[in-house]
């Protein structure tokens, strides 16, 4: 397996960053991609599912994913300077990057859980 490196300037300093090569973890497989209920489907449900997690690991962003429309565009909560429910696009999320330039990445340890749990974990982490 061969490594290559990102080279960033950081606070004045190199900082060299291993990037193995073919270990990206794509952000939303076909399988992943099924499970996400359709725009709009949990309108009425009191306490939705949210299915994935995308973050920065080089900031404190969060994308929470409760639906999708098959294409391009989540509804889910966000963690950010804010935290509120909203739309994300996953071609947003795609080109995006951190501050150090590292790209958003999926929770591979996530599992749905209730958005009300989502937002209680975030309320004791502030």
């Amino acid at each position: 397996m061969s490594i290559s490196f990102v080279v960033l300037e950081w606070h004045g300093r190199r900082v060299f960053l291993p990037r193995k090569r073919g270990t990206a973890i794509e952000l939303l497989p076909k399988a992943l991609r099924e499970q996400l209920p359709l725009l709009y489907s949990q309108e009425a449900v009191a306490d939705p599912l949210v299915i994935c997690k995308f973050f920065t690991p080089d900031a404190q962003w969060t994308w929470y994913a409760l639906e999708f429309d098959g294409d391009d565009v989540f509804f889910g909560w966000v963690v950010g300077l804010e935290q509120e429910l909203g739309y994300f696009l996953l071609s947003e999320l795609t080109r995006a990057r951190g501050p150090l330039g590292l790209p958003i990445e999926r929770d591979v340890h996530f599992s749905p859980t209730r958005l009300s749990q989502v937002k209680m974990l975030h309320q004791r982490g502030s």
